[in-house]
């Protein structure tokens, strides 16, 4: 069973006090990550009855423009107004500041996450201000290639495995994970599948990343896979899919930076 890592989550908001809040989201395999750490990670809160809840997670990439997954959004009616964004924050829902979208775009050619293009730019009212705790991840060059060496991470708020919750305080996660090659990748999601040999599953605008018991999983969805290159950061994928979270030993799947970073800074610059 192929799914999206995207959850419906209970009702979350402001409103509501953080001890009667009994379910919510978190990484597999992973640890807290630290005061500092992953400084463009952000929330991607939907409106539900009048509460802002966590849906996805996505990245500050511009002053103004967050980056996550189509299928983050396309579930509304792509209205700005149904969304806020959280900006990097520790413990979720504690002390929120939700900030409001001006413009929603996603990619032109998405129609499912299995046909690729699972991308979507959410631009903010106002430009936020950058500081210590508040930074942008840098995008790829088109030609760059991300390696099983390379060390990268992947972090989020998500399940800490299918269908398990992450308790209260709502402490944000992380795990390392390593990049897969794209054959690798492919002939994994074959094993015990109908789908025949001939016919990828893994396409060119996907990159796989992640082993059994380490990976994204439902409410990661949109987050950065974030790699460590020459001493900075680049964000090589958008968490997109994946099987079980991670189950029968077959990474997460993102959708591949590098094969949209013309068409990402043609609208956020």
């Amino acid at each position: 069973m192929i799914c999206l890592l995207l959850l419906t989550l209970p009702l979350l908001g402001n409103s509501v006090p953080l001890n009667q809040v009994k379910k919510e989201v978190k990484i597999v395999g992973g640890s807290d990550a630290q005061e500092g750490e992953w400084p463009w990670q952000i929330s991607l809160r939907k409106n539900w009855n009048g509460f802002w809840r966590h849906s996805c997670g996505g990245s500050l990439i511009h002053p103004s423009w967050i980056l996550t997954a189509a299928h983050c959004i396309v579930t509304s009616k792509n209205e700005p107004s149904d969304f806020m964004i959280q900006l990097r924050q520790q413990n979720l829902y504690e002390n929120d500041h939700l900030l409001p979208l001006e413009e929603i775009i996603i990619h032109p050619n998405y129609n499912n996450h299995l046909e690729g293009f699972d991308m979507a730019l959410l631009k903010l009212q106002s430009p936020v201000q950058l500081n210590k705790t508040i930074q942008i991840i840098r995008l790829p060059e088109a030609f760059q290639t991300f390696t099983p060496d390379m060390e990268c991470w992947v972090t989020g708020w998500g399940n800490i495995e299918s269908g398990v919750h992450l308790p209260s305080p709502y402490t944000l996660k992380k795990v390392q994970v390593p990049v897969m090659d794209a054959l690798t990748c492919d002939h994994q999601y074959h094993l015990d599948s109908s789908v025949p040999e001939s016919q990828r599953i893994i396409l060119d605008n996907m990159i796989c990343a992640g082993r059994a018991g380490k990976n994204p999983c439902q409410g990661d969805s949109g987050g950065a896979l974030a790699c460590k290159v020459q001493g900075s950061w680049l964000q090589a994928g958008i968490v997109s899919w994946g099987e079980f979270c991670g189950g029968f030993h077959r990474p997460g799947v993102y959708t591949r930076v590098t094969a949209f970073v013309d068409w990402i800074n043609q609208h956020i610059q």
